[in-house]
Order: C-alpha cells, then structure tokens, then sequence
C-alpha cells in the first residue's frame, strides 16, 4: 500500500516533461505528503496492539525496540521501492543533472520520523481512533511546518514545489536536513525506549540523538534560503531555422518550441522586436537580454506549453491598453502573431478591423506590422489603422478619366482648383476615381491617390502595372488602404 502511494503520490509532484534527476529526487520527497500520514498510521495501529501486549513480556531492550525498529523497516523499504521503480524510469530516458544520495536520504529520514510520531502516539494513547488521528495530525503538524515562514519550511520533510530546473539543489543542505530528521526521530524513539525500560543507556542514547538534530537544525539555520546551481548550465539548442534554447532536462520541447517562435520571428521581421534567438530563463531573472535574443518561461511540458509561451511574450510586446476601442484592435494584431483566431471584439469597428485585416495576405499583415509597429506597441492603434474611418483633411486633388489605359485629369479640377466630389464611373461601370481621394483603374490592377501637384502628383500614392510604388510615411494611419500591396478601401467596393 505504502509502495502504490508513494508511487501515485511522486507521479503527481513530478514536472511533466522535465528529465532530470533533480526533479526526480524532489518527486519522490514530495511523495511523503501522502506516504508520510500512512506510515504515521500504521505505527500507531502497531503500537496500540504492542502495548496490550506488553503487560505479558519483560520490558528488555531489545523485546522493546525491536516492533518499532521493524515498523521502521517497512516503511523505508516501501519509500526503497519507489525509489528503485522511479530510477528505472528515468534510466530508460536521458537525464539531466545528477542524483544526489543527500536527497534520498532526506526522504527516508523523514518517513522514519513520520512514523515514530504515529508510534509514540499510539504508545501513549492505546485507542482504537488512535491510528486515524495519529494520521491526521501527523499530516496537519508536518504540513503546516512545510507552508510556514522559510525558515521553519526548512525543517519540514519537504522540498519547494513546483521544481524550478534553473534552482540549484545543494547537496550539503539535503545533507544538514537528513541530520535533523534522523536525529529527531532517534530521539523520539530512545526517549520511549528509556520511559518504558528506565534504562540510563536508553535516555544517553536519546541525549545524544537531540545533539545531532540540533547540529542539523543550526546548520539548516545558518545556510541561504536558496542557492544557485552548483555547476554552470550548458543550454540545449535547436540551429534551424531560428535558435532555440532550453534547459537540457526539457530538450524533448525543442521542435514544437521551434515551430511556434519561428512563424513569430518571421512575423516580426523588419520591426524592432524582430530576434533571431529564443533562450529559456527561469521567472525570476532580471537580467538583459543581448539584442536579437528572446527570453522565454516555459514552466513544464504540459499540452500547449509552447503556445502559453509564445503567448505570454506577445503579451509583452505591447503595453496593455486603458481604454476598450485601443485594446480591441490590439488584441487583433496580438492573436494573428500567436496564430489565434481574430477576436471580432465587443465594438462595430472591432469586427470591421478584423474582417479587413483577416482579408490581407500573410506577406500584407507583415507589411502593415513594419509601418504600424509603435502604435501597435504603445497602444495607439485606430480605426484609421484598418482601412475604416474618415479620411484626413487635405487639399483638392484633379479628378482622372480614364482614357485607353491611361488616367487623365478632367476638365475643371486640375492643379489646385475644382471642388468636385462625386464619383466619376468608366464606360465598364467601375468606380475609379474621386477628388483628394483614391484612383482605381480597371486594367492596369492597381490604384493611385493624387499629389498636391496634378495626377499621380508628388507625395501621393501611385501604383501601376509596370511601375514602382510611393509608399506612405510609417507610423502613419493611412486611411483606405495602408500600404500599395493591400486592398483597396472596403468603402470602394460597393457602387
């Protein structure tokens, strides 16, 4: 029973996905929450039906210590056991770190004194509840000792939990730890042992016991709360086509951490985000990352780990937005680069944007990214932004007929004069042109927005089939269309 729960219980507190012995060894310390309680119960039963016993045996030394001593056998055989079966998993995988014997040592010196808790109990109270209220207090007392302040958690049976593969774990503090545990529970057993034979040997024994786990505690005491690893790391790392790099105990996550971060780079390509290294560091690390290198938090190997990770440093590209209409047209931008549906968001113009930026290419999206990256990121991304709104103010621009395949002022607006503003349609129906506003021309495929100066005039947008392309100032919401390579405005689609 002992060996299926420690079992169950060292399966729970294991880091899914993480080979390494350290979180081995702290899988199987953990697993005394559970194994801890039972073992205290079952030397209760024991005891209780040891001292009914007792009034018809000599109260020798060996005829006393030798039912505990037996109690004791069986429950670190168990917590051997899932030991044993534990280890001949991970020696089927490829571990990291190291198994520090310290560590095992703590597990089993902290079964023993659960279960002299659960003896002296029973001893003292001969009940037939005892058992069950040895269990329950044993778990109540050592648990909350576990969840006290630091220095108190430390001298509880337990380790910090989840397991952080960027902590260190001393071996030498394992090692001041298994020495107050031990020495705690060799006092608790010679003190009964000298009560019940009043033997001197017996109480010495005990005396002796109390200065060990009091060197234990002093020394518990004394040390760092945490301590760094004992040996520098080297990262695991994936070359192609961006690096990615995490700690050796998670390298089985490289190939779906590449996948995510790579669409990512190349999203943010041109942008000054864009970063060409991907590096795991552990959540408390202030340090600054080099230029082009992406610090990551990947906590376990669980389903979607690395979609939680490319979203929590999307999250970070931008800052949060305080008002409702910025925040929703962020939250467009920030799924398409987690690869997420586009939110329609609470707001009519919300579920425009995203319809209008869902219509543009992936290589379009990317484009719009470089112009707009700094409202993206300060928050200061409009309607304006997605080809809605109202148009800037700007001075009359000449009209265009289309002539053959070519585009010719009319009669009447060009230069700076005019004030025309309606929609001037080709013999083929289409509508393709408008004063200060957007050209569209039926053959050649592109669009053109007057200059100040006359027909495709300087500083306006011009594109045609075999020309080149003016593009817009960035960081500038250009209304309509925002860049040559987009749709034109969804207002020029409808007569």
């Amino acid at each position: 029973m002992l060996l299926a729960l420690g079992l169950l219980a060292a399966w729970s507190v294991l880091v899914p996905g993480v080979s390494a012995w350290e979180n081995v060894m702290v899988a199987v310390i953990g697993s005394l929450r559970l194994t801890g309680p039972v073992a205290a119960a079952f030397a209760a039963w024991v005891a209780v039906r040891d001292r009914r016993a007792a009034a018809h045996r000599a109260h020798g030394a060996w005829p006393t210590l030798r039912s505990p001593l037996a109690v004791l056998a069986v429950v670190v055989g168990a917590f051997a056991a899932t030991v044993t079966v534990l280890a001949m998993k991970a020696v089927l995988t490829e571990q990291a770190g190291h198994l520090a014997p310290t560590g095992l040592a703590v597990g089993a010196a902290g079964l023993a004194l659960y279960a002299m808790i659960g003896w002296v109990v029973g001893w003292v109270l001969p009940w037939p509840l005892t058992p069950l209220l040895a269990g329950v207090g044993a778990y109540g007392l050592l648990t909350w000792v576990a969840g006290a302040s630091s220095w108190v958690g430390r001298l509880a049976p337990a380790t910090s939990e989840p397991y952080d593969p960027f902590e260190g774990l001393s071996p030498a503090a394992f090692a001041d730890q298994t020495l107050w545990l031990l020495g705690l529970a060799a006092a608790l057993l010679f003190t009964w042992a000298a009560v019940v034979t009043r033997r001197a040997v017996a109480l010495a024994a005990a005396m002796l016991a109390l200065l060990a786990a009091g060197t234990g505690m002093a020394r518990l005491m004394g040390a760092p709360p945490a301590v760094a690893a004992t040996e520098p790391m080297v990262y695991s790392c994936q070359e192609w086509p961006i690096i990615v790099c995490v700690h050796p105990g998670m390298s089985s996550g490289l190939t779906e951490l590449g996948a995510a971060f790579t669409t990512i780079a190349a999203r943010l390509t041109g942008t000054p985000a864009a970063f060409s290294r991907v590096e795991q560091r552990p959540r408390g690390d202030t340090g600054t990352a080099a230029p082009g290198v992406v610090p990551i938090h990947v906590d376990d190997l669980t389903p979607g780990y690395a979609a939680r990770a490319a979203a929590e440093f999307v999250e970070r590209l931008a800052r949060p937005c305080a008002r409702a209409p910025e925040s929703g047209y962020r939250s467009i931008v920030t799924a398409w680069l987690r690869g997420a549906p586009l939110p329609s968001g609470p707001l009519p113009a919300h579920q425009g944007a995203a319809a209008w930026f869902s219509a543009l290419t992936e290589s379009q999206r990317r484009d719009w990214l470089r112009m707009f990256y700094t409202d993206f990121a300060l928050c200061r991304l409009k309607t304006t932004h997605f080809g809605g709104g109202a148009m800037p103010r700007v001075l009359p621009q000449p009209m265009f007929r289309r002539q053959g395949h070519a585009a010719t002022p009319l009669s009447g607006t060009g230069g700076r004069g005019g004030h025309g503003a309606a929609w001037n349609r080709g013999s083929d129906g289409t509508r393709w042109s408008r004063e200060g506003g957007w050209s569209r021309e039926a053959r050649e495929g592109g669009w053109s927005r007057g200059g100040r100066e006359g027909a495709g005039g300087q500083g306006g947008y011009d594109r045609r089939g075999g020309g080149g392309a003016h593009y817009p100032p960035p960081h500038s919401p250009v209304p309509g269309s925002p860049y040559p390579t987009m749709p034109h405005p969804p207002s020029l689609n409808t007569p």
